[in-house]
């Protein structure tokens, strides 16, 4: 993937086969988002839960960082407003709360440092791909800012209530090792490796079954979440052993062929 930088834009959607990717392309500003990018982002995000053909998104950035978070600009705005409006926060949190949500396995492709609240937005993927060079930094508690719930529930249940506290009340910044060894990284490679390894991953995700992924990934979210639905998990359950997609999984496994789903 080229990281050459197109005139700055809002996020942009590009397709390869059963791939879609959202890169996003505020380059000189380190992709920091706009109030505008956000539904942008949205728009985006329904279009591809809505086609049957994409079967992994990749998220990434444009340069030399994944992103600056959203523009603290607006965030002071509301800040200094006589009147409560709907925060920048929870604008942006709605944002993060459908990325995770998403049908379809999405995988991060962090191509530099991720500050602020692109660390929650990677975060809300599935899998994070980074380059040893890769930082992040959560700056709320030096901003004065109680971080929106859902955004601090998904730190305590993804990196630990320990590795929480520690990014979110010292608001110090860490290199990609230790971002790989609180289990932030799903994997870490040199720059030269990177789209190989995003490329290896979203190939093997775009190969496997996806109504069955989906369910799981639900599934898996919702245990994560203290909020499962069991009834729904179950029903998931007995259609798929009737479903289309097992029929072909075992055919393929009895005649050792991948499988087309």
């Amino acid at each position: 993937m080229s990281d050459i930088a197109d005139a700055a834009s809002g996020p942009v959607l590009e397709r390869d086969g059963a791939r879609a990717t959202i890169r996003l392309n505020r380059p000189k500003h380190l992709n920091r988002l706009q109030a505008e990018d956000l539904g942008e982002l949205v728009k985006l995000f329904d279009r591809i839960e809505a086609d049957p053909a994409i079967r992994v998104l990749v998220l990434t950035g444009t340069g030399r960082a994944f992103s600056a978070g959203y523009d603290l600009n607006s965030v002071a705005e509301r800040a200094v407003s006589a009147s409560e409006q709907q925060s920048a926060g929870s604008a942006f949190e709605a944002v993060v709360n459908r990325l995770e949500d998403l049908g379809v396995p999405t995988i991060c492709r962090l191509n530099g440092g991720v500050y602020g609240g692109s660390t929650d937005l990677a975060l809300a993927c599935d899998f994070r791909i980074g380059v040893d060079t890769a930082e992040m930094f959560m700056p709320a508690a030096r901003l004065g800012l109680h971080y929106y719930r859902s955004g601090i529930k998904r730190y305590v249940t993804r990196l630990g209530v320990d590795n929480a506290k520690r990014l979110f009340l010292t608001a110090q910044k860490i290199s990609a090792p230790e971002m790989l060894r609180i289990g932030y990284l799903t994997a870490m490679v040199a720059v030269e490796f990177l789209d190989e390894e995003v490329d290896k991953l979203a190939g093997v995700l775009a190969g496997n079954a996806p109504q069955a992924m989906r369910g799981m990934k639900r599934a898996i979210n919702e245990f994560a979440r203290g909020e499962l639905d069991e009834q729904a998990a179950d029903q998931r359950h007995r259609d798929s052993m009737r479903g289309d997609e097992i029929k072909e999984g075992i055919k393929a496994f009895a005649e050792k062929r991948p499988p087309k789903f």
